[in-house]
Parts: structure tokens; C-alpha cells; sequence
């Protein structure tokens, strides 16, 4: 896909010959290179060969409609700002836009100065999230951009990389979104996501680092290091290997709820684990547990795992 060189390119789609003929006359009078589609489905033809600056949407119109179009628009690109202009007024149908994927709305009748100055502004916002995207990709950051929805809106390459390590083992994109959107609270108070990538025995730590736009959170991929060894713990200390992924991620300053995270099992298991383990390792507590752990691993071969304090 491309867009024009050297000039903004801006995508309308409307069944109106009216609104069609005025908004041409005044981004061609701009300096915009207008492309027009006549409803939802020939839009997603035209971005099939072209990736416009903006895209102006008209929500009521015949074979695909504004709102399953702005849906159907967000799959393919995430980052391009999509303005509603319509008629309709009603704060259900406002909210409705935006919930498809909507940046702006407009209502009819449009006038030519206020759509010229929010698509400048639409646009020159993009183009500082990508220079700032540019920037990450040098700097080799492990770094990604969600929505409050969990959907990764864009992704640095070396985060794209670990994204979908953890995916290919088993997890679809929905899943993962799901995990994001429901963690993301938790994110902006402090509290960090473990997702474990199972056959490579480490941990990948998502950290939140903060809010760039209105439904735009960066977040950051703690890299892991180096690959996590539980049978030194089972063969030293005579637990189960289950036990010994307990007690290593223990020893490394977890808490019962982010064991059970990266372990994928319930806090309640967890604590089943430690009360049959304490008595084996001559322990009666997390402190006494995290210390015969780590007097056992020194000099071994082990990871420390992001986020956590080294061993």
C-alpha cells in the first residue's frame, strides 16, 4: 500500500453527489489528493492499493455502512484517523461511531473550514506517533501501543517479535487482547503482566509506561535474559517440579497473584503449593522459603526475570 508523495491524501466515502462535489472542491483548493469511494465496501477496496492520510465517513449507506466500515478499517489500519461526517445527531449514533473506531464526527452540513482544520490536526498528530515510532525502532525498544480494548495499535519490531512468540504457542490475537484489556487497570497502578512463553521456560513483563492520546497506552516489554531452570530447586530439594516453579518464582519477589499468573493457575493453588512445600524444605514461611531457595541456586545456572531483583 502507498499514499500519494508529498501531499496529504484523504479517503471519502459518501453516497451523496452533494457533500462528494463540495468536499473535493475544498481539499483539491487545500492541496489534498482526494480519492472517493461510494460506500463501505468500495472503501476497502481502495485501501487495498492505498493508504490515505484521513479517512471522511459518511455512517448511513448502502452494502457496507459507516460504522461496520470503520470496524472492517481498523482491522487493516490501525493508526489512520477516521472522521465520521453525517447527519445524524443523536448521542446513541455519536457513541456508536466512536465504539466502531471513530476519531472525530462531524455533523451535516459539513463546513469546509473546520473539516480542513481537523484533518490537519488529525494528521500532523499521526505523524509525530510515527517519528516517535521511528525512533523506538532505532533505539531497538521493546516497546507497544494498545487501546482501553486491549488491540495493539502499533508495535516496534523486537516487541512485535516477543508478541508473537507468545502467540504461536497456542494464544490467538483475541485472547491476547482480552488479557491486555482486562490487565490494563492494574497496569496504570503499578501491578506488571507476566506472559509466559512456555517453551522457552521465561517470562515476558509487560510494563505500563503511560497514556499518549485519549484511548492510547504505551507499554513496554521487559526483554527476558536468560533461561529459567526449576529441576535445580526439585533435584536439591526433593519437591515436585510444580513446587520448585513455585518456590523460583518466590524466590525472585513474586507475589501469590503473579505466580499464579505466570503459571497459569489459580492464587489458591498456589498457596496449596507453598503449605505442602514449607514442611518439606524445613520452611514455615515465604521469607524462610525464599531464603533456602536462594542458598540452594547460588553458583547455579539461573535467570533472574525481568522486573524482579537479582538473585
Amino acid at each position: 500500500m502507498h499514499k500519494f508523495k508529498g501531499k496529504t491524501t484523504v479517503l471519502v466515502v459518501d453516497d451523496s453527489p452533494e457533500s462528494l462535489g463540495m468536499i473535493n472542491m475544498a481539499l483539491d483548493e487545500a492541496g489534498i489528493a482526494v480519492l472517493i469511494a461510494l460506500n463501505g465496501q468500495q472503501a476497502m477496496n481502495v485501501l487495498e492499493q492505498v493508504t490515505p492520510d484521513v479517512i471522511l465517513l459518511d455512517a448511513i449507506m448502502p452494502v457496507m455502512d459507516g460504522f461496520d466500515c470503520a470496524r472492517e478499517i481498523r482491522k487493516k489500519l490501525p493508526l489512520t484517523p477516521i472522521i465520521f461526517m453525517t447527519g445524524l445527531s443523536e448521542i446513541k449514533d455519536i457513541v456508536k461511531a466512536f465504539d466502531a473506531g471513530g476519531n472525530d464526527y462531524i455533523i451535516k452540513p459539513i463546513h469546509p473550514e473546520e473539516l480542513l482544520v481537523r484533518i490537519r490536526q488529525h494528521t500532523n498528530s499521526v505523524r509525530m506517533l510515527m517519528d516517535a515510532q521511528k525512533v523506538l525502532d532505532s533505539m531497538r525498544q521493546h516497546v507497544f501501543c494498545i487501546d482501553k480494548r486491549g488491540r495493539i495499535l502499533w508495535a516496534t519490531p523486537e516487541a512485535q517479535t516477543l508478541l508473537n512468540q507468545y502467540q504461536q504457542q497456542g494464544g490467538e490475537a483475541d485472547e491476547l487482547n482480552d488479557r491486555l484489556c482486562r490487565w490494563l487497570p492494574n497496569g496504570q497502578v503499578g501491578h506488571d503482566l507476566a506472559l509466559p512463553l512456555h517453551e522457552q521456560n521465561v517470562v515476558l513483563t509487560v510494563h505500563y509506561f503511560k497514556q499518549t492520546e485519549e484511548d492510547e497506552y504505551l507499554l513496554k516489554i521487559q526483554s527476558p535474559n536468560v533461561e529459567i531452570d526449576p529441576a535445580i530447586l526439585e533435584e536439591s530439594l526433593g519437591i515436585t517440579y510444580r513446587e520448585a516453579e513455585v518456590l523460583l518464582w518466590l524466590a525472585h519477589g513474586k507475589t501469590n497473584r503473579e505466580i499464579a499468573e505466570i503459571l497459569q493457575m489459580s492464587p489458591r493453588t498456589v498457596n496449596k503449593h507453598l503449605e505442602q512445600m514449607y514442611p518439606k524444605i524445613g520452611a514455615d514461611n515465604r521469607t524462610a522459603a525464599a531464603s533456602v531457595a536462594i542458598q540452594t541456586i547460588l553458583g547455579g545456572s539461573i535467570g533472574c526475570p525481568p522486573g524482579s531483583r537479582t538473585l
